[in-house]
This record gives structure tokens, sequence and C-alpha cells, in this order.
């Protein structure tokens, strides 16, 4: 899931400071799980703003709707004409949801109301924690689902370095070392031999490396009607 948190709410106020009309739009998946951008959060993020622009005089309005994912047209045409109100829309998704809306909705504003974060899960409540960078060549079938590139803080694919101490990694007592939680797992798994293979310089190219990726799947494609 996409990990977010909101942008704090004089930034937000100093972003709308234009607009007399606001619709504050919640994201009903991954900001929702995170507690960032759903329906709830949207609510009191227009609660605020209003309490904000009452005491400083202003008679900005703040409304709030709720879009299942901001991320896909079909969800952001079911919206279109109601958005149409607004001078603009505060977004509450992640910045794929912002750009989508963007894209979809030329003669909107749409402006950002959280900070995208990373891509994690959650370990309890109230608390994410990153184990994906969307690196395009994954390699969790070598450590059998413990990222090195993520979770390791040189990204190494041989690993332990020689600053693991303890099982623990040299930038923090606080953060384990990946390659020692890579171990300990093949070890459990009898697997172990897996370690004895020196993996090659990692192939960065199908990272973010400069420009737009894209993934095209040619059988689930619709035919053009042109």
């Amino acid at each position: 899931m996409i990990v977010g948190e909101r942008k704090p709410l004089a930034e937000i106020a100093a972003m709308l400071a234009p607009f007399k009309k606001i619709c504050v739009l919640g994201c009903g998946t991954c900001v929702t799980v995170c507690l960032s951008g759903g329906e709830k959060e949207a609510a009191e993020t227009a609660a605020a703003l209003s309490l904000l622009w009452q005491k400083e005089g202003k008679e900005t309005e703040a409304s709030t709707l709720t879009m299942l994912r901001q991320c896909e047209y079909e969800y952001i045409d079911d919206l279109a004409e109601r958005l149409n109100e607004f001078d603009a829309v505060l977004s509450l998704a992640c910045g794929v949801g912002v750009q989508t809306m963007t894209t979809r909705l030329q003669d909107k504003i749409v402006l950002p109301g959280l900070n995208t974060t990373f891509m994690g899960y959650p370990v309890e409540q109230g608390v994410w924690t990153e184990n994906c960078l969307g690196c395009g060549n994954c390699v969790l079938d070598m450590t059998l689902g413990i990222c090195p590139i993520t979770r390791c803080s040189k990204s190494m694919l041989n690993g332990p370095c020689g600053g693991s101490q303890e099982g623990k990694c040299e930038i923090s007592k606080d953060v384990d070392c990946a390659w020692q939680l890579i171990y300990d797992r093949l070890i459990k798994l009898d697997a172990l031999e897996r370690m004895e293979t020196i993996q090659p310089p990692k192939d960065w190219s199908t990272s973010h490396h400069g420009g737009v990726r894209t993934t095209v799947r040619e059988d689930v494609k619709l035919e053009s009607s042109e």
C-alpha cells in the first residue's frame, strides 16, 4: 500500500488562499488504511480549515467528498460533474492520485493535501513501515521474502557489510540489519545455500532513472475504436 501523511494545516491553507469554494476529496483505498486521507480525515481537514478561516474572517467554504480510488479514470468520471462546483480540489490521495486527477480533469485545479512517503505495510495499529522501492526487478525469490534493496541501508545484494553488529545496522541500533533478517529466514527454511551465490551488480535501469516508467499489457488492452 502507499503510505502518506497530511501536510501541515498552515501549508494547506496557504495553497488554498486564492480560492473561495474548496472540495476536500478523500481517497478510499491506501490512504484510508493508513488513516491519512479517507472520508474521516477529509471531514477532519475540512473542519480544521473552516475553523481557521473563521478565525481569520475569511468566507472560504470547504466541503467534502470521497472517491474510491483517485488513481483510476472511471471513479474520477463518476464525480467529475460534482467537482465542477468547486474552485479547487484538495486531494487527500497519494501523489499518483493527484496527478491522475489532474490528467483527467484538465480544467480543474487539484492540489495535494498529503505528502506521499513510501510503499509499505501496517506493522501494528498506527505504525507503518517501508518495504518496497518499486525498483522494477524483484529479488524476493533470492531472499525468500525480505527485500535487501529496501531493508538494507546500502541496498546491498551481497551482504552483510562490515558495519553490521549483533544483528543491527551501523546507522542505528534501532535498525535491524536486513541481511541478518535474511540469514535468519534462510536458516529457518533450510535454504541458506541461497547466500552462497554471488549476485552481480543490480541493473538499475528498471528503476526510476530520469524518465516515466510505463507498463503495457497488450493482452488486456482494449482495441481502439479509431
